[in-house]
């Protein structure tokens, strides 16, 4: 029945319930399909039984608005990158990163060592369409100082790859956004991979409460190309 409800099979939850299946048995973190369901499409099918807390109820008001701004695509090219930073500025990006703002646009020079740095309300998002630069740790470990980064890297062999750095700490990784959640994930993980399935971009700026208003920062042209500093990034 999880299943059913997290793939918003409305029709096979029903007829599990109908053959006396139990909404209300504990999964995946806390969530039961009951539970989960409150935070979807099917929550009339469950009346009673423990619902959403404060937080979770606004991440799930979010949701459409998020997917939208983002028309609810996927930006993330495959052998791209970007980062989801919380609570920070383009400008402190520069200095924290130690970069070099440059001049004209800069999304034909497909260096390694170049990325597009945009502003949006919660906080920036850096981008690289090429390459993976944008989400290395030596990239994410300086920006999330105070802070956190949610960082994702379309990789053309084993599709996203996640992860997540808090106060200079690299707190996970190999993780899947945008895919299925896993048995032992966070249960903030679990309803983030319900409302932003097979959509790596939005999950990764809802982790970091970022809140874009349109895919700029993904799409471009963003407010600025910057040089990373000529180094090992890759730890």
């Amino acid at each position: 029945m999880w299943l059913a409800v997290y793939l918003d099979r409305r029709d096979c939850v029903e007829a599990l319930l109908a053959a006396g299946a139990d909404p209300w048995r504990p999964m995946m973190s806390g969530w039961s399909p009951g539970r989960l369901a409150a935070a979807g499409p099917h929550a009339d099918l469950f009346p009673g039984g423990p619902g959403l807390t404060g937080a979770e109820a606004a991440a799930v008001a979010e949701a459409p608005r998020l997917r939208a701004a983002l028309q609810d695509d996927d930006y993330v090219d495959e052998g791209g990158s970007l980062a989801c930073v919380s609570g920070i500025d383009v400008a402190e990006a520069v200095r924290r990163l130690g970069a070099t703002t440059l001049e004209g646009d800069h999304e034909d020079d497909e260096e390694v060592d170049v990325v597009g740095a945009t502003d949006v309300p919660g906080g920036c998002v850096l981008h690289q369409p090429w390459g993976y630069a944008a989400q290395m740790p030596g990239v994410t470990r300086p920006l999330s100082a105070g802070t956190t980064c949610y960082g994702v890297y379309a990789n053309p062999k084993s599709g996203n790859q996640g992860s997540i750095t808090r106060d200079g700490e690299v707190v996970g990784s190999d993780l899947h956004p945008g895919g299925e959640p896993l048995e032992r994930e966070p249960a903030d993980l679990v309803l983030l991979s319900y409302l932003y399935r097979h959509d790596a971009t939005a999950y990764a700026c809802a982790y970091a409460g970022l809140r874009p208003t349109d895919a700029r920062a993904v799409t471009g042209p963003p407010d600025a190309w910057l040089r990373l500093p000529r180094t090992d990034h890759r730890t």
